[in-house]
């Protein structure tokens, strides 16, 4: 989500570890659809990239109407 990570970052969601490939053009989260209104929400509430496994539960919970950032 966000270019300026290193390739090793922490999730600001859950704390976890991971490999940030923004930078190199290669991350795995590019492949994830978020809806702009889920985007926008995480831009205000967090700083840089979370990690592929929440932004995979986030956009899950997205689609059926019921995403919480901080959830």
């Amino acid at each position: 989500m966000s270019a300026d990570l290193p390739g090793d970052a922490r999730c600001p969601r859950c704390g976890g570890g991971f490999a940030c490939g923004a930078a190199t053009g290669h991350c795995a989260c590019f492949g994830l659809r978020l809806s702009d209104a889920l985007r926008a929400e995480l831009a205000a509430r967090y700083r840089g990239c979370l990690c592929l496994a929440c932004l995979r539960a986030l956009a899950e919970a997205d689609a059926g109407g019921t995403a919480r950032p901080g959830a």
